[in-house]
């Protein structure tokens, strides 16, 4: 059977023609209106309460429509955006330093490696500018100077500094901020909130999304939400490799689902490889934890030159360590962007030079800072993830360096939507994480919070009334057939699970599939890996249902039972991955081929045969998926090979 046939070609018609920089006022002038009163008679169904979707469903409230939110989380804020640690970009150039917004927009371009749109990049830039403003105004504690003004840090892929901090607590205090202003929403009774519910299915009607099926992680209860709209906000899909930075509720489902229905998945194979994290223990470990990337502001990154030196780094003199992004990227040091930091972390372990007990591991040293700044300086800055580092491994960065690995952290890839964030079915709006339109293939440090900031406060709100404006649509029941059918399918599926009674956890697989998927499509990929992935996958998929046991039942709290939804799931989108990682016969980005690279090991790609967006639409699980092709234009960024050097 083949894996894939090509299908017609997919277009964003929505980014106005003509001049970049007013593009995005243009299509919010020409875009169609829904006056106040009629907003009032308008729902929206907004699922996920991150940094997207907790800005989205209080700013859509805040407007005027009455706004349903869900969470399978206990609270809003619990959501994952509050893990992110390292800063918020924004070009506001406070530190006069040549930043601007068209810096901005020409940085993420190249850093996504000519993957991503120029308008929706362009608009980002321009947003970020008042995403600071609107973040103060909340009373969000963005670290200052002497002198009272926000201060900026430097991250990977830039040499400006623009990104505007919290110490290392900038996505908690932002989310903070976004659900201050939903938490107003709910009290003015403009927001439904319903916590501890996960959505399972959408519903779609005459060709429109018109609402999700719920279950309620409490009491099982399963039910059917209507609107006039459908918001995701759900995230990234990184915990299909089980081993992540992500938390372990993070999960592809909502957009999944979405996609079954007929919505466009973009890019799945484009994820990130964090360089900046704490390395594997052992196979104990369920998850990785992130260790900021502004860390490599001061933090110099080594290894020893000799192969296997297991001697105490302090007693390996200077002249006998390589600091080999330095050495390698003099321009940008040790502030490349995030792939180009992993694969070079990975090249030197293969080569024998990695440390710690798995010697898969390299230095992140903050002595020569340290000597320069002070301790003190270096505690105002980084205490609290010195602090967490010391509480995870025992180790006190302060007198030792810290030891790092690369590991997945963030996923580019998303449901396919337009510059309205519209996906292909109408009325289905995709926001931050979980749509793929801004990143290309690899995602600038402090960029994610910025866009889902900007989707959230700025985009969405703008370009969703265009669609509602043909409303308020009919009025639809829970007895209408498509309702009923999709209310049947989620309780068929949550009976298949159950039904199974096997001998193996569900976590067991989740665990084997990570490893099949890290093997084989995390850092590096080859047509020989890829291929021998999509077997494994297949025959572990088939075992899944029929050997998992879920104990309980569907009628209450049932962990089990959730997660036994989710790794389904992920069996599905991991076969996606592969097969779109397979057919890209090239390297960017995040997406390292290793067959296509150049002689000194960097990323080789082929503009003139994947210069697109690779989006993918599902006809059935064992059936060929139909790839559909955006062609990417640049007519502002034109590509080059990528260097750092």
């Amino acid at each position: 059977m083949d894996l894939f046939i090509e299908g017609d070609p997919i277009a964003d018609t929505k980014a106005p023609e003509g001049p970049i920089e007013t593009r995005w006022d243009r299509r919010r002038f020409e875009a169609k209106l829904v006056n106040p009163a009629n907003r009032r008679k308008m729902t929206v169904i907004v699922v996920g309460t991150g940094l997207a979707g907790g800005s989205a469903a209080a700013t859509l409230a805040e407007q005027g429509y009455q706004v349903k939110s869900y969470c399978y989380q206990d609270s809003p804020r619990r959501a994952h955006s509050i893990a992110a640690q390292g800063g918020i970009n924004a070009a506001k150039n406070y530190r006069n330093d040549g930043d601007s917004v068209h810096r901005l927009f020409y940085d993420t371009v190249k850093g996504g490696d000519f993957r991503s749109r120029e308008s929706n990049v362009h608009r980002l830039a321009e947003v970020s500018v008042n995403i600071i403003d609107q973040c103060v105004a909340q009373g969000v504690p963005f670290a200052r100077e002497y002198g009272g003004l926000l201060d900026t840090r430097s991250f990977g892929g830039a040499q400006v500094q623009r990104t505007f901090y919290a110490r290392g607590q900038t996505g908690q205090q932002l989310l903070l901020g976004a659900y201050q202003a939903l938490e107003r929403q709910i009290g003015l009774g403009n927001v439904e909130m319903n916590a501890r519910h996960e959505m399972l299915e959408l519903i779609i009607v005459d060709g429109k999304a018109r609402g999700i099926v719920v279950r309620d992680l409490v009491t099982g209860e399963i039910t059917t939400e209507m609107a006039d709209a459908v918001v995701l906000a759900s995230g990234g899909y990184g915990n299909v490799f089980y081993l992540s930075t992500n938390a372990k509720g993070c999960n592809v489902t909502a957009t999944w689902r979405a996609h079954r229905k007929g919505a466009y998945f973009a890019n799945p194979c484009y994820t990130q490889i964090h360089p900046t994290c704490i390395p594997v223990s052992g196979d104990h470990q369920s998850k990785l934890t992130l260790m900021s990337e502004s860390l490599r502001n001061d933090g110099r990154v080594w290894v020893p030159k000799a192969k296997d030196d297991d001697r105490n780094p302090k007693d390996i003199p200077e002249d006998e360590r390589d600091y080999y992004l330095e050495r390698i990227y003099p321009s940008f040091g040790n502030l490349v962007p995030r792939d180009i930091a992993s694969r070079a972390a990975k090249n030197v372990c293969d080569s024998g030079r990695g440390v710690g007990p798995t010697k898969l591991g390299v230095y992140l040293d903050f002595a020569d800072a340290i000597n320069r700044l002070g301790r003190k300086a270096i505690e105002a800055k980084y205490g609290n993830l010195f602090e967490m580092y010391e509480r995870i491994t025992g180790e006190d960065p302060y007198e030792v360096p810290m030891r790092i690995y690369p590991a997945v952290h963030y996923t580019m890839g998303g449901l396919w939507v337009d510059y309205d964030l519209q996906s292909s079915i109408p009325g289905l709006f995709v926001i931050g994480e979980a749509n793929f339109s801004d990143h290309g293939a690899n995602r600038l440090g402090a960029s994610a919070l910025m866009q889902g900031l900007a989707d959230g406060y700025f985009v969405l709100p703008s370009t969703i009334a265009n669609y509602l404006a043909a409303g308020p649509f009919d009025k639809v029941e829970a007895s209408h057939p498509a309702v009923v059918e999709a209310r049947a399918d989620v309780e068929d599926r949550i009976q298949r699970l159950l039904a199974v009674n096997g001998d193996r956890t569900v976590d067991s697989f989740h665990r084997e599939l990570g490893q099949i998927m890290w093997e084989h499509c995390g850092m590096e990929r080859s047509e020989a890996g890829l291929r021998k992935a999509i077997d494994e996958i297949r025959a572990l998929r088939e075992q899944f249902w029929q050997r998992v046991r879920v104990p309980g039942d569907g009628e209450g709290l049932n962990q089990s039972l959730e997660k036994a939804g989710r790794v389904a799931d992920f069996f599905e989108l991991a076969e996606l991955m592969c097969i779109d990682a397979l057919h890209r016969e090239e390297s960017c980005g995040g997406h390292f081929r290793a067959e296509h690279q150049t002689p000194d090991g960097e990323a080789q790609r082929d503009d003139e045969h994947f210069a697109y967006v690779a989006a993918w639409e599902y006809t059935g699980t064992g059936e060929s998926s139909v790839l559909h092709k955006e062609d990417l234009k640049f007519e502002y960024v034109h590509p080059t090979q990528r260097s750092y050097k």
